[in-house]
């Protein structure tokens, strides 16, 4: 038998990758940019617009830190709103699946989020 011809294999990476809280909050930052799309931001960094638009989510409400950057338009409509400062009057209701909690509107932050994670172990 005789070689009819050379096949090159190449690698691709192997399983999910990873990015770190600083790494996300940096491509976040990118999107802030005026007159640039998320789609083109997850494009640079090989990563699907879907992904990157949860982390924009994260970022607005306050689960991830986004550095400012050259160029960033933070109050532009298209910008990760502020926080309110407006007081909740009403109480606060956590339902994770079957589980619904009523809290009181001066429940820390912290609080809730303890919370949350210990319901969502348990269901």
């Amino acid at each position: 038998m005789e070689a009819v011809g050379f096949v090159e294999l190449l690698a691709a990476p192997a399983g999910k990758r990873h990015w770190s809280d600083e790494a996300k909050g940096r491509i976040v930052a990118e999107t802030l940019v005026a007159g640039v799309s998320v789609n083109e931001v997850a494009r640079r960094h090989s990563l699907k617009a879907n992904h990157l638009s949860a982390w924009r989510t994260l970022a607005r409400q306050g689960k991830l830190v986004v550095p400012e950057i050259a160029g960033a338009e933070f109050g532009a409509p298209s910008a990760l709103p502020e926080p309110s400062e407006t007081p909740v009057t009403t109480p606060i209701d956590l339902i994770i699946g079957p589980v619904m909690l009523r809290l009181d509107p001066a429940t820390s932050a912290a609080r809730i989020a303890e919370l949350v994670l210990a319901l969502q172990a348990r269901t």
